[in-house]
């Protein structure tokens, strides 16, 4: 009878870890479908491919347009990357740490970007920027992505600072810290994996972020997805393939910084707890 028990739990175990290997398989496979053809010597998309070739590499990398947009999207990516950051950790600051009526609004209204379509958000920004007269203007490009990249901040930093202990604020405050030093020597060390993984996430938002960039995107100011999605409208070429691979390859090593984030937050919380005691 334990021999069956052990038996029937290892083949679930088995089936379990197959049909998760199958799910990820179907993920993951628009991603491995692209990779090889990036490297095809025939300008068709055909399997299997028939050669090996770096020409579409060689072409984003020494045309004008897509290091135009490469430039552009790293420019903005970079700034919103600052400005939401900032924004975003004062905001996840102010709601974890104080206590005020219909806090649950604002809350709502700081993630709605998150929430509402990005066509209506920016149908609305384009009247409204056409009105300040920063459409077509990097400016404007990166205050609009800093709207769509701040909420991804606030949730990150807020989940880090609910596990925060007040009380080690209080007792700074004690020994006569002020509330810069306070900030600078006790909170910001422990919540800045929260606020690292936040900057990561805003960076990816703003980077990958195609519909803002079609409506309030002139010529000069076109981001990588625009110019992808440009380039499959006009002109379908295997170089969109090149810089699928390139930007396949940027997200693997921000979700292994985004880990390595976690894991140090990880220890930190068990430092602290460890200090703190029972």
């Amino acid at each position: 009878m334990k021999f069956d028990v052990l038996f029937f739990e290892k083949a679930w175990t088995f089936v379990l870890y197959g049909i998760c290997g199958l799910i990820l398989f179907f993920l993951v496979s628009p991603l491995i479908a692209i990779v090889p053809l990036s490297f095809n010597s025939e300008p068709f998309f055909t399997y299997p491919i028939p050669g090996f070739s770096l020409q579409w590499y060689e072409q984003f990398f020494n045309s004008n347009a897509w290091m135009l947009a490469l430039k552009n999207s790293l420019i903005i990516a970079s700034s919103v990357v600052v400005l939401a950051t900032t924004l975003g950790t004062l905001a996840a600051l102010g709601l974890t740490l104080t206590d005020f009526p219909l806090k649950s609004l604002v809350i709502g209204l700081l993630i709605s970007p998150m929430m509402v379509p990005h066509i209506i958000i920016g149908v609305g920004m384009f009247f409204f920027y056409a009105w300040l007269g920063i459409v077509n203007t990097l400016p404007g490009m990166i205050l609009a992505h800093t709207t769509l990249a701040t909420p991804f901040v606030v949730l990150t930093v807020t989940v880090t600072l609910a596990n925060f202990n007040i009380n080690l604020m209080r007792a700074a405050s004690n020994l006569g810290a002020g509330p810069v030093t306070v900030f600078f020597k006790v909170v910001f060390p422990l919540i800045l994996p929260g606020i690292l993984s936040g900057a990561v996430l805003a960076f990816v938002a703003s980077f990958d972020e195609l519909i803002v960039a079609i409506l309030l995107a002139g010529s000069e100011q076109r981001t990588l997805p625009r110019q992808m999605w440009s380039g499959v409208r006009e002109e379908i070429s295997l170089v969109i393939t090149a810089v699928a691979t390139v930007l396949i390859s940027f997200a693997i090593l921000l979700m292994l910084t985004m880990e390595w984030l976690r894991r140090r937050s990880e220890r930190l919380r068990g430092t602290r707890l460890q200090v703190a005691g029972p």
